[in-house]
């Protein structure tokens, strides 16, 4: 799941300084999940954007929304009703849910709620943690499912780095060692031979080097 984190509420009330009637969006999915962009925090954040702008003596409408995918336009049309009335729409979803907005309705401007940080799954109540960086070329199939590109401070494909104590990470003692943790997985699975292959430098030059990624699937096409 994508995990996003509110923006500040002054950082917010800058980007609609301008504006009179906005429209808070949230998304039902991820960011639902993990309590950024759900139903109720589109309640909360109302709130606070229309308590604010009273102590500034202004009157602030909000016409709030929760739509199930922001990510899809067929699930935004719910939105369209309210466009031409606003003068601007604040995205409790992730970038892509935003953008999604921005590009479905051009005529008016869409502000981020959220910053949207990484791909991860909830540890424990209240806490999320980093997974995946969706880097397009997956080895959890000989890492024991831990990967090593995500959860390795250094990214490393063949290995601790040396500088782990009492399996705990150099960089952030917080965090455990994944090479630690992937050894011990890989024995219990008596499958330790798999990281006996040396891993070649990723091929960077086709995945992930910064130019945008796009999957065609012709058998799903219309």
């Amino acid at each position: 799941m994508i995990i996003g984190e509110r923006k500040p509420i002054k950082e917010i009330l800058a980007m609609i300084k301008d504006c009179n009637r906005i429209i808070i969006a949230g998304c039902g999915t991820c960011v639902a999940v993990c309590l950024a962009g759900g139903e109720k925090q589109v309640k909360v954040i109302a709130g606070a954007l229309k308590l604010a702008r009273k102590l500034e003596g202004k009157e602030l409408e909000v016409i709030e929304i929760t739509v199930e995918r922001q990510c899809e336009k067929e699930f935004i049309e719910e939105i369209k009703p309210f466009i031409s009335d606003s003068d601007a729409i604040v995205s409790l979803a992730c970038g892509i849910g935003a953008q999604t907005l921005t590009e479905n309705y051009p005529e008016i401007i869409t502000y981020p709620g959220l910053n949207t940080t990484f791909i991860g799954a909830p540890a424990e109540h209240g806490i999320w943690k980093e997974t995946c960086r969706s880097c397009g070329d997956c080895l959890l199939g000989i890492t024991g499912g831990l990967c090593p590109i995500s959860r390795c401070s250094k990214s490393l494909l063949n290995g601790p780095c040396g500088g782990s104590k009492n399996e705990k990470c150099e960089v952030n003692q917080e965090i455990d060692c994944v090479w630690q943790l992937i050894y011990k997985r890989l024995k219990e699975l008596n499958k330790l031979d798999q990281i006996r292959e040396i891993q070649k430098p990723r091929e960077r030059r086709t995945k992930d080097n910064g130019i945008p990624r796009k999957i065609i699937r012709e058998d799903a096409m219309l």
